[in-house]
């Protein structure tokens, strides 16, 4: 039995049957009581009261359970607390595990309580949990210093000027700005049409980004134009192409000849 339990894979039942009690404490009630717990002066950190009445003995509600805190640094920590016990609730164990990796089974829970303050110290344990979460909403600002960072997180966005590289080598090659990347502004609509039948006369066909470069002007807004006075080439020597619909160029035409 000890050459198996020496062996993290195994487990030490030898406490299974003890009774457990199980309590659910205030945040800082655990905080003190770990601090304390930490500290090389071993000292009981609560007193437990139980209160019976002689003349309800046999009556299991007649039972009052009540803890006062024993610590020698409680601090602004209410003392006096309740503990309201629950009988029906899923069967539980508890578990340790060493640093050593062995896992030994402490008991069954036979109690559970639920702590909470006497109504003496209600108001100063409300005032406790404002000021932790008063504390929690608080942001501490940092101040970091950034080394060897080449001015990277303070450069301009791309689009709005040439990313310049600080490092001396790089400093001949400049990125240019795509003229994709500007926003463009559109022209009045009449215009517009009035600079692509120009546009047509010149040449009989034309690709949307060739229109984009010679007009300035977005592509999508262009694509309007094109489907009203144009048609699109899927195929044939002219594919990928625009060219005026045939109304457009008799009027384009008859204006040529005047």
């Amino acid at each position: 039995m000890d050459e198996d339990l020496s062996n993290g894979d195994f487990l030490d039942i030898g406490k299974a049957d003890r009774s457990v009690w199980l309590m659910k404490c205030p945040v800082v009630v655990a905080k003190s009581w770990k601090s304390q717990a930490a500290s090389s002066d071993s000292q009981p950190v609560a007193k437990l009261v139980l209160s019976l009445d002689p003349l309800k003995s046999d009556d299991p509600s007649s039972l009052q359970f009540s803890m006062e805190m024993a610590g020698p640094e409680t601090g602004r920590i209410p003392k006096s607390y309740s503990l309201n016990m629950f009988k029906d609730f899923v069967p539980m164990s508890v578990f340790s595990e060493t640093s050593q990796g062995r896992v030994s089974l402490e008991g069954k829970v036979e109690h559970k309580f639920d702590m909470k303050p006497h109504e003496e110290n209600l108001e100063e344990y409300g005032r406790l949990c404002r000021e932790r979460t008063n504390k929690s909403m608080i942001k501490n600002r940092q101040i970091q210093v950034i080394d060897n960072d080449r001015g990277v997180h303070m450069r301009p966005m791309p689009g709005m000027v040439g990313l310049i590289s600080s490092n001396p080598k790089d400093k001949k090659k400049t990125t240019p700005v795509k003229q994709s990347d500007m926003k463009r502004t559109r022209r009045d609509r009449g215009e517009l049409e009035d600079i692509m039948f120009k546009l047509f006369e010149r040449q009989p066909n034309w690709a949307l980004k060739q229109l984009v470069q010679e007009t300035d002007q977005p592509a999508q807004f262009l694509k309007e134009i094109l489907n009203e006075l144009c048609v699109y080439n899927k195929r044939g020597t002219n594919q990928g192409t625009y060219e005026l619909k045939p109304e457009y160029k008799k009027s384009v035409d008859d204006t040529g000849a005047e």
